[in-house]
């Protein structure tokens, strides 16, 4: 039996403390359901320091990284306001190797508590805006399997968003630019999240319905990632434009 409580207060004192740690399954075999028990565990940890749950994000939104994992579906994890940077700046030293990545975030208009459609899901939000994720695992060298970067919610540690705009009817072909200091790290285009981010945002709601996440009025889904993610070395601004939906951008230090 896994000791789903034991696991997940590791993971949250690996990222409190900002020491990595051996991957589960290199010595033990688990689920992907037992994965997103931990997971669980681990963010009401999280939520007993008086930090409510946002939103949720979603991985492996690109065919490129399902192929490479080994994978056919997304994976989902959740953003607790702790999280939240801008005007907060990320403190790097506690951080064990933080990666930033360009992302799109949907608001949501209403509680949604059954998995939707491309077309409903466009209807159940009230706003978009360019966002970026930092990730940050809490694993050595940055590896894992799919059941433990799961159990570590997904690598998510901490997200910028922008300016919320109005809903538009498409969100395909806008480029995507992200910049460290002002030198451009990363260039791509809102078609890599799933090829259409509102198809990300209906595979939020049919992950989170599975898995027993509440979806509610107000919560952030970040859509996924247009690029690879980028090391935020000795990096101060970290910033993101994308075509129609403006700026996103955080200081690090």
């Amino acid at each position: 039996m896994i000791p789903i409580q034991e696991w997940a207060l590791a993971l949250h004192q690996a990222a409190r403390n900002q020491q990595p740690r051996a991957q589960f399954s290199s010595e033990h075999e688990y689920s992907l359901e037992d994965a997103y028990k931990i997971q669980h565990a681990l963010i009401a940890e999280r939520v007993n320091e008086g930090y409510p749950v946002v939103g949720v994000k979603m991985g492996f939104t690109s065919r490129a990284k399902m192929e490479q994992m080994g994978v056919d579906d997304m994976i989902i994890g959740q953003l607790t306001e702790d999280m939240r940077l801008a005007p907060t700046p990320l403190h790097k030293e506690k951080c064990i190797h933080p990666r930033a990545e360009p992302e799109i975030a949907f608001r949501l208009a209403q509680d949604i508590d059954a998995p939707m459609t491309v077309d409903e899901v466009m209807g159940a939000v009230d706003g978009v805006c360019a966002a970026v994720e930092v990730i940050d695992s809490r694993y050595e060298n940055f590896k894992f399997s799919l059941e433990d970067v799961v159990a570590d919610n997904c690598s998510s540690c901490g997200f910028a968003l922008g300016s919320w705009c109005e809903v538009p009817l498409g969100l395909n072909g806008l480029d995507m630019v992200q910049s460290f200091d002002g030198k451009v790290v990363a260039e791509g285009n809102s078609d890599a999240i799933l090829d259409n981010p509102f198809e990300a945002l209906a595979a939020a709601t049919r992950l989170a319905h599975q898995y027993n996440i509440p979806l509610k009025k107000g919560m952030i889904v970040l859509a996924g990632a247009s690029t690879a993610a980028h090391f935020i070395a000795e990096v101060k601004e970290v910033s993101l434009t994308v075509d129609g939906l403006g700026t996103a951008a955080f200081s690090a230090m």
